[in-house]
């Protein structure tokens, strides 16, 4: 799969909360760091977005390639995601997904880059908390 494919198909089955096709994306024990849900497996994460979404657009905005320090494959697309949460409320924002690739081109680590400062009042009220990294995880 092409990084142009992976990435298409990425969008896709997250703008269509497909959980099963976004996760045929990942390699078994593939993690995922967000700004609100914390690290997670990827098995957790995406049914506990999904749930947590009425409906979401995505516009692509840009896709780079390049290699981790350790020479791992790692892909970065930025996109906009139009993001709804159950209720309707809307919490758009521009996040850079950072993805590390396996030899075989599936994803072991997703790291999700945005701003939250306008996204976090809004998740929050609708359900109840947001993960915060505490101050060990600086630095």
């Amino acid at each position: 799969m092409t990084t142009a494919e992976l990435v298409s198909a990425y969008l896709d089955g997250l703008e269509r909360a497909d959980t099963e096709a976004v996760l045929a994306l990942f390699a078994p024990g593939a993690m995922v760091h967000s700004p609100l849900y914390g690290p997670r497996p990827a098995t957790e994460f995406y049914p506990e977005l999904f749930a947590d979404t009425s409906r979401s657009r995505l516009t692509l905005l840009g896709v780079t390639e390049g290699r981790t320090h350790q020479g791992a494959a790692l892909i970065s697309f930025w996109f906009h995601f139009d993001w709804r949460l159950p209720s309707g409320a809307a919490a758009p924002f521009d996040v850079v997904d950072l993805a590390e690739l396996d030899e075989d081109g599936r994803i072991t680590t997703l790291r999700i880059v945005y701003d939250t400062v306008e996204v976090r009042p809004v998740f929050e009220r609708e359900t109840g908390s947001s993960w915060r990294p505490t101050a060990e995880h600086h630095g």
